[in-house]
């Protein structure tokens, strides 16, 4: 039978805000497994200890802006109004039913007038890294490394056009002393150093919203004002280690080396493995990592060129005698080692012009194909073998589940596609963030999963068997004395059994 009237609950009921919120809420399992008084320690020098009003407790602060991104709240106004009515969230907070919750300019006067130009975020950022590592969930051993777009708070429409020098790789000293190396090998005079360089410009667009941003282009992703998330992950539980924001329209592999030496110095990370994007394909970064011994495993990049012209690929380099052949058998001798670091193999031409492939070989007049060959080129011929191994697949279906899986879920769970605001300072405050909220998510979860197992009995069996693979693994580099490939895959293979 339907009932027409409704009644209204106006009987006094004498509860806890303990028993309103459920036994599995997710912030119940943070606040257990999970101790934010670090937040405090870092915060407290932004604050004066013996003048103006009593403030709003960082921990509190710092669990607003938690709660926000862990839900994917992007507004402050709508936060704090979730807060008023939401019992979980003012239980994590520790109010109670009738505390005023304070007003949404709280967060963004802090914002403007106390945390910007500190590194307030990073340094959290890094306590949780830290914590992480203490509890052996982050080994520093494999890590992988891309980048994503966060679309700028800015119209692509509204633009400047600037003319801006381009800039200088920081490794040109190092190129330069290779390339003479070069030229003195084959018995050629080393290039002189330029009197005046004259520094290559290039035209850009500044954005009259957000000049910070970058224009961003790229095939198959959307064009405009973008800022780029360079991030890292380990590849023992997926934790973020590096979080890094650059303008839209900086390269991937600008920045890449800078910010691994920058985990390796603060958290002490002995890195063995590194899984890349196509991005990150460099001879300069093959040959950092392999002189470290570090083993680089890029995805693949397709090659450029005109469509029905033989790649490079087709020409065979001969290390006796350092010259390539032609798919038609004819030597290209080296000829000469430019300043941006390439050897040249030129072909004869009164052969070239007899040749039935001419046509798919090359379109000039002269008749004459040049194959361009770089200095470091060894560096990437290894770094193509490491990726064609089976250490090299395994980190490439690895790659799926970890740094794009973390970039998956900050965009899809915590509202990370676009920029909350604008300046490069504040979007990286709001990267570190999310990066924070998604590593104290998972460390829950595995703590979480610790206890309903018995994680003790198997962490000390796992430290005992860890123990063993690495007294062999020690005993098979003493013996080859390098540290190969195939030592790489069987430690590799030993650690997931």
């Amino acid at each position: 039978m339907i009932r027409n009237e409704y009644v209204k609950q106006t009987e006094f009921e004498v509860v806890t805000i303990e028993q309103l919120v459920p036994q599995g809420h997710a912030l119940r399992k943070v606040e257990r497994y999970y101790d934010f008084s670090f937040v405090r320690k870092r915060m407290e020098g932004l604050y004066c200890k013996n003048n103006g009003r009593p403030a709003v407790d960082p921990v509190m602060l710092f669990k607003m802006l938690f709660i926000g991104y862990m839900f994917g709240i992007r507004s402050e106004r709508q936060l704090v109004k979730e807060i008023e009515v939401n019992v979980a969230y003012r239980w994590f907070l520790n109010m109670n039913l009738t505390d005023k919750v304070p007003h949404h300019s709280t967060i963004s006067q802090n914002r403007i007038r106390r945390f910007d130009g500190t590194d307030v975020f990073r340094q959290m950022f890094n306590d949780v890294v830290v914590m992480a590592c203490k509890k052996g969930f982050i080994e520093g051993r494999v890590l992988y490394t891309d980048s994503t777009h966060l679309k700028a708070n800015a119209n692509k429409k509204k633009f400047s056009r600037v003319i801006v020098e381009a800039s200088t790789k920081s490794y040109i000293n190092e190129l330069n002393q290779a390339v003479n190396e070069d030229r003195e090998k084959h018995d050629k005079a080393p290039l002189k150093p330029l009197d005046k360089i004259e520094p290559d410009t290039k035209e850009i667009k500044i954005s009259r919203t957000d000049p910070d941003s970058g224009y961003f282009v790229r095939p198959d992703k959307p064009e405009g004002f973008h800022y780029l998330d360079h991030r890292t992950c380990d590849d023992k539980h997926n934790l973020i280690t590096d979080v890094y924001v650059t303008p839209g329209n900086v390269s991937d592999n600008t920045v890449y080396l800078d910010r691994l030496e920058h985990q390796i110095d603060n958290f002490n990370f002995a890195v063995e493995i590194v899984g890349l994007d196509s991005g990150y394909s460099t001879q300069h970064i093959f040959k950092t990592l392999i002189d470290r011994d570090i083993v680089p495993i890029a995805s693949y990049r397709r090659p450029s060129g005109a469509k029905g012209m033989f790649r490079r690929s087709k020409f065979t380099y001969d290390y006796e005698t350092d010259s390539y052949t032609c798919p038609a058998d004819q030597v290209l001798p080296y000829r000469t080692t430019n300043r941006t670091g390439f050897s040249t193999y030129y072909s004869d031409p009164a052969i070239c012009s007899k040749c039935p492939m001419l046509s798919s070989c090359t379109k000039s007049k002269a008749h004459i194909k040049i194959v361009n060959r770089h200095v470091w080129e060894c560096y990437q011929e290894r770094a193509k073998s490491y990726r064609e191994s089976e250490l090299g697949q395994h980190i490439k279906r690895r790659r799926s589940v970890t740094i794009e899986r973390s970039f998956a879920d900050a965009k899809q769970l915590h509202s990370y596609r676009y920029a909350r605001f604008r300046g490069l300072e504040r979007v990286e405050s709001q990267s570190l963030m999310t990066a924070i909220v998604q590593n104290i998510k998972k460390m829950v979860k595995i703590l979480e999963k610790c206890d309903k197992t018995g994680g003790d009995d198997n962490k000390r069996r796992k430290n005992c068997r860890s123990a063993i693979i690495f007294v062999i693994f020690e005993l098979m580099s003493r013996i080859s004395r390098i540290n190969s490939t195939g030592i790489l895959i069987l430690r590799h293979n030993l650690l997931k059994c």
